[in-house]
């Protein structure tokens, strides 16, 4: 028998547009506890995905237990041993323990009525398999998160998993409740149960995990063996960039010092993706947050945005104590904000391009309350210009644009609002190579102009031409501040490896 329990040989996938994962090979030993890891877009969920059924593949092969089989449901996967636990708990809130264990695989008896009794006692069972003591007849969003994601593992051991997925399981969860998942995790591993723990936080990787494999790019950088690979040299292999190469700064850019500071964060908390970050940003300046994905920058971008709300610290605007409730209120005190998801959060896909660029800059366009149609197309006019933004027309829906098209769009929208201080998250994502150089370009004039920019990039080297301080992110908090005369990527990948 091989010691492999899952092999996937040259794994391809391809969306319209986009080649996901191009010839991956990845493999699973008996009794390991195995690591994928990659930045955004690198391929991670699409794996899984595929190797869990919710996903065909179209190129390659997929073996467990050394039998080929292909993927084509999860009910499927689950059948075979292979379950997945999720970020978000994907179990019925309001229903029981025990119904959520046996939810689809229910005992039936006469007249095809469930057999709760029986129920009753295979949650019990399984629950106790993990040392949870627990009354399994009330709700589950009746107990803590770390005692429903526990459930979640009753339930997928339940199936008789040999091959339970990880994906982000204790992004809800403090530092004992994840402490106790570890423990809990090495105990069934040595059951005999495999493991892949997908995660962005090092510390958790190197505690639990035996190995690794990395994702870059829709295809396999290589598979190690976490002893034999520091913190340093692992992000070295997920950004593909080398510790030793560092990016230049312009020497014409400076910080901008002697001016106005435009707004302060001190001691800032909320939810499990940051723990306490505090910073200032002037008046034309441009403040970059490095880190990898899941550290807290895009939370914080947030934060200032008024999607949600911190629950600890303060943030102050022109020196002041700010409450910024909802986007309203940061759009009053002149903030905009370029999210990196663009069809989810930044897009109107059914509306046009003209719309949707007017629709935060209305009074620019509109007269006595009514809005104009030719100030709306001047407006996208001039804005396609700048931005290269390719339409056939203002009037095309931007639902049928290209994601780079759609990206400089969003931009476009707040640019013409002329805020005070823009947040900007991944803002040259999917856009070529001359488009972003131009943005980058507009980014420094603006700054320079007197707007405050507040960038999230995982292109390093795009921080390091525009920005005036960088400050880098590790598990929620802002580990470091990078001067202008420390920039380099080795300083980034060093202050998140924590060395």
């Amino acid at each position: 028998m091989s010691d492999r329990i899952i092999e996937m040989r040259s794994v391809t996938k391809r969306f319209p547009g986009v080649t996901a994962l191009d010839g991956v090979d990845f493999h699973l030993e008996r009794g390991e506890i195995h690591a994928l890891m990659g930045e955004n877009g690198a391929g991670k969920s699409t794996l899984i995905k595929i190797m869990t059924g919710m996903y065909t593949l179209d190129e390659g092969a997929m073996f467990l237990d050394g039998k080929q089989l292909v993927p084509r449901s999860v009910f499927q996967m689950q059948s075979a041993g292979v379950s997945t636990i999720y970020q978000e708990i994907n179990l019925i809130p309001h229903m029981s323990v025990c119904e959520n264990i046996v939810l689809g695989r229910e005992e039936l008896g006469a007249f095809r009525r469930i057999r709760w009794g029986a129920a009753r006692e295979a949650a019990r069972e399984a629950v106790g398999r993990l040392g949870l003591r627990v009354d399994v007849d009330r709700p589950l969003n009746s107990f803590s998160t770390a005692v429903q994601q526990m459930v979640a593992i009753a339930r997928a051991l339940a199936l008789d998993a040999r091959v339970v997925v990880m994906d982000e399981p204790t992004s809800s969860l403090n530092d004992g409740e994840i402490r106790a998942l570890f423990k809990l995790v090495r105990d069934i591993r040595d059951h005999g149960v495999s493991f892949i723990f997908v995660s962005h936080k090092l510390r958790e990787v190197y505690d639990l995990c035996d190995s690794v494999t990395i994702l870059r790019d829709g295809g396999l950088e290589g598979r190690y063996r976490l002893a034999d690979l520091d913190q340093a040299l692992l992000v070295s292999k997920m950004i593909g960039k080398s510790v030793a190469a560092d990016a230049a700064r312009p020497a014409d850019s400076g910080p901008a010092s002697g001016r106005r500071h435009l707004c302060s964060l001190e001691g800032v908390k909320a939810g499990a993706r940051v723990r306490g970050v505090s910073f200032s940003i002037a008046e034309g300046e441009i403040l970059g947050l490095a880190g990898l994905l899941g550290s807290g920058r895009t939370e914080t971008l947030e934060l200032l945005f008024g999607v949600e709300r911190p629950e600890a610290g303060i943030i102050r605007v022109d020196g002041r104590e700010a409450r910024l409730a909802n986007p309203r209120d940061a759009i009053a005190r002149g903030f905009a904000f370029c999210p990196e998801d663009r069809k989810v959060s930044g897009i109107m896909p059914s509306m046009s391009l003209a719309d949707n660029m007017a629709v935060a800059n209305m009074r620019a366009v509109s007269r006595f309350g009514i809005v104009s149609r030719s100030r709306k197309r001047e407006l996208c006019r001039e804005y396609m210009a700048k931005l290269g933004i390719k339409a056939y027309s203002p009037a095309q829906p931007i639902g049928t644009m290209s994601g780079g098209n759609q990206q400089k769009s969003i931009l476009a929208r707040w640019l013409a609002a002329g805020p005070r201080l823009i947040l900007l998250d991944e803002p040259t994502r999917g856009i070529d190579v001359g488009a972003k150089a131009e943005i980058l370009g507009m980014v420094r004039d603006l700054a320079a102009a007197g707007m405050a920019v507040l960038m999230v990039s995982s292109e390093w080297e795009e921080l390091l031409r525009v920005s005036d301080r960088i400050l880098v992110y590790k598990d929620g908090v802002n580990v470091r501040e990078l001067g202008r005369g420390e920039f380099g990527e080795e300083g980034i990948i060093r202050a998140i490896a924590g060395t």
